[in-house]
């Protein structure tokens, strides 16, 4: 028996939450690693490159473009 569009978007919906918990566990580890290590920008280049992607990911779930995306984050400093 197949699942039907609300099961699968309900597993989908429940993956991503999943995932959102662990990418703040490992913001959190990486933290710890970054604390002890200060002056390595490649603890800068990671949080870089995850800045980018969920500015990608938030463009598309919110059907805007990533130059949006980065003109909300810099009205909000």
């Amino acid at each position: 028996m197949s699942a039907t569009a609300a099961q699968t978007y309900a597993a989908r919906r429940n993956d991503i939450a999943r995932l959102m918990d662990v990418l703040q566990m490992e913001l959190d580890r990486h933290d710890a690693e970054q604390k002890a290590e200060p002056k390595n920008w490649g603890h800068a280049g990671d949080l870089g490159k995850i800045r980018e992607d969920l500015i990608n990911l938030v463009g598309f779930i919110s059907s805007q473009e990533p130059e949006e995306v980065e003109a909300f984050l810099n009205d909000a400093e």
